[in-house]
């Protein structure tokens, strides 16, 4: 999976966009309820159960929020859609 210095800057610029959107604190993280309103809007039909499943895969170093880095390997492997 390709990182920051790997990808295109337009690419990381685009996927910084999405990830600010949904950071609706602008603390630099998206915690467990801005994860439920991310998925709410990408994926309707993801089941509840599903939630706190996948934001712990995404959350790499456990500390209860993903950031940047997080968010931009998950977004590239684009799993909701299964």
């Amino acid at each position: 999976m390709a990182d920051q210095e790997t990808l295109a800057p337009e690419k990381v610029a685009e996927i910084r966009k999405e990830f600010d959107y949904f950071d609706t604190d602008n603390n630099g993280e998206i915690g467990l309820t801005e994860f439920i309103e991310l998925l709410t809007i990408i994926s309707p039909k993801t089941k509840a159960s599903h939630v706190e499943e996948g934001f712990g895969l995404i959350d790499k170093n456990n500390d209860g929020s993903i950031d940047f880095e997080e968010f931009l390997e998950w977004w590239q492997q684009s799993w909701w859609e299964y």
